[in-house]
C-alpha cells in the first residue's frame, strides 16, 4: 500500500503541472515581435536538445550493452532512467520556452502578473522533476523488488544528467562569454541588444544549461539519495516499527515531500521583493515537510530518531540556501564589496569575489558536518541517507525556484530586444535579480544534496562490496586506501578544468565570430542590418558537444580503473577523496560566480559609476570569468561525483585486491 501510494504521489505531481503548464498557456504571449523572438529561442533551444540527445543515444547504448552482460534487469532500469531523466528536462524546457515570452508580457501589466507566470512556469519543472523520478523508481522496484537493480535508474538519470548538465553549461556560457566580451565591454552595447550577434545563443543557452540541464542535475541527486537509503534500508530492522526493514521509507518520505512542495507554491505569492515571496514558499515547504514526516514515524510507529536525522538533513538545506543567499544576493555585503572593488580594476574585482567565495564555502560544510553526526547518532548509516532524503524531498519547490531564473532571464531579453520600454525592463531586471538569487541557492543546495547524497552512496558501496557481516572502513594509514584517495582529490579539480578549457576554447571561436561579423557588416552596429544568429548558435552546439565527451567519460572510467587496478578498498579511499575536494571545487564556483554576476548588476542598477564606467567593464570581466565557475563546472560537480559512486557500487561485487596490489 505504501508503494502505491507513493506511486499516486507522483502522479498527482504530474497532473498539478499539467494544471500550471495550461495556466501559463493560457497568458498573453504578446506582440508579433515579441514571439518571433521567443520563435528563435525555442528554434535553437530544440535544436540543440536534438543534436544533444542524438549523440548521447549513442553513449547510453554502449553503457546498456555492457550493464546487460551483467544483468538485463540492470540494462533496462538504466534506459528507462535516461529516458525518465530527459523526459523531464524536455517537459521543463517546453513550458520555460513558453513562459519566457508570456512574462515579458506580464510585465507590461504588472510585476506580480509577470512573477507569477515565471513561477507558475518554473513549478511545472520542479514537479515534473519529482514526479516522474518518483513513478520511475517505484515502477523499478514494483517489477523487481530490488534496490540494487534500482542502482541501475540511478546511475541512468545520474549519466545522462552529467552530460545534460555539462553540455549545456559549456553551451550556455560560450554564447554569454560571446556576448558580454564582443557585445558589452567592446562595442558598449547591452547585453541583450538586438544587434549583438550572440544573443540568441545567450537566451538558448539559459534554456539547455539553467532549465533542462539544472533539472536533469536535481532529478539525478534525488533519485540517487532515495536508491541510496533503499540500498541501505533492506538490511536496516531497529526500530522501524510495522515496517520490518527501511526499504520502502525513502520512497514514502519523498512522497510527503511532494504533497509539501505543491502546497508550499501556492503559498508563493509576488511582492515588491520577488526573492523574499519564493523563499517564503521554501520555507513553508519545509515546515510543511517536517510536519507529515513526523505524522509518518508516528503512525508507523518508527523509532523518534530518524524523524531528527531527517530533520538534520532538511535544517542543513536550509542553512545551505541560507548562506547562497547572504553571499549572492545583489543587496548583500559581499556583492556591494565585489562591486565596489571594480572601481579599481578587473584583478581586486576577481581576487575579492574569489575570496568571498572562499568564505562561503564554510557554513554549507559545517552544515552537512553537523548533518552527517547528528544523523549517525540516532540512526546509523540508515540515519544519514535518510537526512540525504529529507534534505532533498522538497525538490519540487527548489527546482521551480531555479527554472523561475532562466525564465526571467529570457523575459528580460526578450523586453530589450522587442523594445518593450524602460518600465518593462525595469520590471524584467528586478525579477532576473531575484532569478540569479534563487540560481545560486539552488546550486548550493544541489551540491550540499549531492554531498549528503554521495555519503549514503560510499555506505551502500561498502555495503555492497564487503563480505556479510564484515565492515568497510576507509583507512587511511592503509597505504593503498591513502593512494585511492590522493587520486580521488585531484579527479574533481581536473574535471573541472577540462570543463572550463571546453567553454574557453569554445567561447574563443564564438568571439571570433562576434567580431568577424561587426567588422564585414557595419550595418549591424546601426540597426540597419540583421546579425547572423544562426551561425552562433551553431558555433556553440558544436563546440559544446565536442567539449563535453572528455570529461562525461572520466566520470565512469576513473573509478573502473582506481577499482580493478587498486582494488575495492582503495576504490573506497578514491570516492571519500573525490567527495571531499568535490564538495569545496563545488559550492566555492557556485557562489563566487553567483556573486560575480550580481556585483555586476549592482553596477548596472547606478551603483559606483553605472553602466558603461570603467567599474562595470572590470565587473563584466568579472562575471566572464564566474560564468563558467557557476554555470558549467560548479553545478556539474554534485553530478559527477553522483555518476562515479554509482559506477563504483555497480562494479563492486567483480572487484578484488586489485591487478597492481601486492
Amino acid at each position: 500500500m505504501l508503494l502505491e501510494l507513493s506511486f499516486l504521489a507522483g502522479i498527482v505531481s504530474i497532473l498539478v503541472g499539467f494544471y500550471f503548464y495550461f495556466y501559463v498557456k493560457r497568458q498573453d504571449a504578446g506582440t508579433p515581435k515579441m514571439q518571433e523572438i521567443s520563435d528563435a529561442i525555442k528554434e535553437g533551444a530544440n535544436a540543440f536538445l536534438k543534436r544533444e540527445y542524438l549523440t548521447l543515444a549513442v553513449v547510453v547504448l554502449i553503457i546498456a550493452i555492457l550493464l546487460f552482460l551483467s544483468s538485463y534487469k540492470l540494462a533496462l532500469a538504466y534506459v528507462f532512467g535516461t529516458f525518465c531523466s530527459a523526459l523531464a528536462g524536455l517537459f521543463g524546457m517546453d513550458i520555460a520556452l513558453k513562459a519566457n515570452v508570456r512574462t515579458a508580457s506580464g510585465a507590461r501589466k504588472s510585476l506580480g502578473n509577470a512573477f507569477s507566470v515565471a513561477f507558475y512556469g518554473g513549478s511545472v519543472m520542479g514537479l515534473a522533476v519529482v514526479g516522474l523520478a518518483l513513478i520511475g523508481i517505484c515502477i523499478v522496484f514494483y517489477l523487481t523488488g530490488d534496490p540494487e537493480i534500482v542502482l541501475g535508474f540511478s546511475l541512468g538519470a545520474s549519466s545522462l544528467a552529467l552530460f545534460a548538465k555539462a553540455g549545456g553549461g559549456i553551451y550556455t556560457k560560450t554564447a554569454d562569454i560571446g556576448a558580454d566580451l564582443v557585445g558589452k565591454v567592446e562595442m558598449g552595447i547591452p547585453e541583450d541588444d538586438p544587434r549583438n550577434p550572440a544573443v540568441i545563443a545567450d537566451n538558448v543557452g539559459d534554456n539547455v544549461g539553467d532549465v533542462a540541464g539544472m533539472g536533469a542535475d536535481l532529478f539525478d541527486s534525488y533519485v540517487a539519495s532515495i536508491v541510496a537509503a533503499m540500498v541501505l534500508g533492506i538490511v536496516t530492522t531497529k526500530g522501524l516499527g510495522l515496517l520490518g526493514n527501511g526499504v520502502l521509507l525513502p520512497i514514502v518520505f519523498s512522497a510527503a515531500g511532494i504533497f509539501a512542495s505543491i502546497i508550499g507554491m501556492f503559498f508563493v505569492r509576488a511582492s515588491k521583493n520577488p526573492s523574499n515571496s519564493l523563499n517564503f514558499g521554501t520555507y513553508i515547504t519545509c515546515i510543511l515537510f517536517a510536519i507529515f514526516s513526523y505524522a509518518i514515524v508516528y503512525v508507523l510507529q518508527i523509532d523518534i530518531g530518524l524523524f531528527y536525522s531527517m530533520l538534520a538533513g532538511l535544517i542543513a538545506g536550509l542553512i545551505i540556501g541560507i548562506t547562497s543567499d547572504y553571499y549572492t544576493d545583489i543587496d548583500k555585503g559581499p556583492a556591494i564589496k565585489t562591486a565596489e572593488a571594480s572601481k579599481t580594476g578587473a584583478a581586486i574585482n576577481i581576487l575579492t569575489g574569489f575570496s568571498y567565495g572562499c568564505i562561503s564555502v564554510v557554513p554549507p560544510l559545517i552544515g552537512i558536518a553537523v548533518a552527517t553526526v547528528i544523523s549517525y547518532h540516532f540512526f546509523g548509516l540508515f540515519g544519514i541517507a535518510m537526512s540525504a532524503v529529507g534534505m532533498l524531498a522538497v525538490t519540487g519547490m527548489v527546482v521551480s525556484a531555479d527554472a523561475y531564473g532562466p525564465i526571467v532571464d529570457n523575459a528580460k531579453g526578450i523586453a530589450e530586444q522587442a523594445n518593450l520600454g524602460k518600465k518593462v525592463v525595469d520590471i524584467a531586471d528586478q525579477l532576473d535579480a531575484a532569478g540569479n538569487t534563487a540560481k545560486a541557492i539552488t546550486k548550493g543546495f544541489a551540491i550540499a544534496a549531492a554531498g549528503l547524497t554521495v555519503i549514503a552512496l560510499l555506505a551502500a558501496y561498502g555495503e555492497i562490496v564487503m563480505p556479510a557481516g564484515q565492515t568497510f572502513t576507509v583507512n587511511l594509514m592503509d597505504p593503498w586506501i591513502m593512494a585511492g584517495a590522493l587520486i580521488g582529490v585531484s579527479v574533481p579539480p581536473l574535471f573541472c578544468a577540462l570543463l572550463i578549457l571546453g567553454v574557453g576554447k569554445n567561447a574563443f571561436r564564438m568571439v571570433n565570430e562576434i567580431r568577424r561579423q561587426f567588422k564585414a557588416n557595419p550595418g549591424i552596429m546601426k540597426g540597419t542590418a540583421k546579425p547572423d544568429y544562426a551561425q552562433c548558435v551553431d558555433i556553440a552546439a558544436k563546440g559544446a558537444l565536442k567539449e563535453l565527451m572528455l570529461p562525461g567519460a572520466l566520470a565512469i572510467v576513473a573509478p573502473i580503473a582506481v577499482g580493478f587496478l587498486l582494488g575495492k578498498m582503495a576504490l573506497g579511499g578514491f570516492l571519500a577523496g573525490a567527495i571531499l575536494s568535490g564538495l569545496v571545487f563545488a559550492l566555492l564556483m557556485a557562489n563566487a560566480g553567483g556573486l560575480w554576476d550580481n556585483a555586476k548588476k549592482a553596477i548596472e542598477e547606478g551603483k559606483f559609476g553605472g553602466k558603461g564606467s570603467e567599474a562595470h567593464k572590470a565587473a563584466v570581466t568579472g562575471d566572464t570569468v564566474g560564468d563558467p565557475f557557476k554555470d558549467t563546472a560548479g553545478p556539474s560537480i554534485n553530478t559527477f561525483l553522483v555518476v562515479m559512486t554509482l559506477v563504483a557500487s555497480i562494479i563492486a561485487p567483480y572487484l578484488g585486491a586489485g591487478l597492481i596490489a601486492f
